[in-house]
């Protein structure tokens, strides 16, 4: 395997420049999808091969479970610096899967709480709360009945907002909410969220993906309600008002219009031109050529990873005795 094993680990950089640049020249739909498919492919790279290296340095412990072969020189000799770097992988790793499961699980018990306290009302499309505190935010599905969560809110999202908002927001702005809103629940906004959050959370040079990606699935928004209600300055308004008397969302895998970030940056898109649609940018330009930089990064990535998964399988049984 070589150094190659470990260019999966530091080869997210290469998608730093289409993380900037796609926010300010792709639509905001292609953006979002294109930085959470590039997020998703680097983070299972790169933990495919930090547990590859795992191997190398729990096979020097003693007393582990695996079998006496894979402590095999030949085994060792896979990977460089494997005393260092082997043994510095077990840690690693095992942060990377506590953080995941932290965010999974929390992602989880924040939406189920949400939808169990919306039991006892109506089971409509739009909850609203009799609540002082402004705010309103896009509940996706529960995903499952039972354990107090309704069949309504196990089967479909909900708009939440509260009577604090809905009284801070004339009737124009109103529908530029709902639009919004339920423009999230449609694209299941929630799960490009949750996706790019893992993604950062198993590699750290991942977030600036995660950040251009909270910004994108809220512009994918903003320009949905356009179109929905025919106006985009109405829809600027309401970002405006909602993001000054507004606390935002429970939890960033949750979308709604007020959610923290750059809200100056939505507004000024809105005023201006709707972006083009295209599938892919133009090749002789910033963030054409940024965007094949990072593809050819996760490209490599990946072929990278699955070398390094091979050569070990293999390395791995023909040392293990039969």
């Amino acid at each position: 395997m070589g150094v190659f094993v470990f260019l999966p680990l530091i080869l997210p950089l290469t998608a730093w420049p289409v993380a900037r640049l796609a926010e300010q020249h792709l639509h905001p739909r292609t953006a979002t999808r294109l930085l959470t498919v590039l997020a998703v492919v680097l983070a299972l790279c790169s933990t495919v091969c930090l547990a590859l290296v795992m191997v190398v340095g729990t096979a020097q412990l003693p007393g582990n479970p695996l079998p006496d072969g894979w402590s095999d020189p030949e085994v060792r000799a896979a990977v460089p610096y494997d005393e260092v770097v082997g043994k510095a992988a077990i840690p690693a790793l095992c942060a990377v899967v506590v953080a995941c499961v932290r965010t999974v699980r929390r992602h989880g018990r924040v939406r189920r709480q949400a939808h169990r306290a919306l039991a006892g009302l109506r089971e409509t499309e739009v909850a609203v709360l009799p609540d002082a505190v402004p705010y309103a935010y896009a509940l996706p599905p529960g995903g499952r009945r039972g354990g107090g969560v309704s069949r309504a809110g196990a089967g479909r999202g909900r708009v939440v907002v509260t009577t604090a908002l809905l009284d801070r927001l004339p009737p124009a702005e109103r529908r530029a909410l709902f639009a919004h809103e339920r423009a999230h629940l449609a694209a299941r906004h929630d799960r490009y969220l949750l996706a790019v959050q893992l993604a950062a959370r198993a590699n750290p040079f991942l977030r600036p993906l995660r950040t251009a990606v909270a910004y994108t699935a809220e512009r994918w928004a903003d320009e949905e309600a356009a179109r929905v209600i025919g106006s985009r300055r109405t829809v600027a308004r309401a970002i405006g008002t909602a993001a000054l008397v507004s606390r935002g969302t429970p939890l960033p895998t949750l979308a709604g219009l007020a959610a923290p970030g750059p809200v100056p940056r939505r507004v000024a898109a809105l005023l201006g031109p709707a972006p083009a649609v295209r599938p892919w940018p133009p090749a002789f330009t910033a963030v054409g050529l940024a965007a094949w930089g990072a593809a050819a990064g996760t490209a490599v990535s990946a072929m990278s990873s699955a070398n390094a998964a091979v050569t070990m399988f293999l390395i791995l049984h023909a040392a293990t005795p039969l």
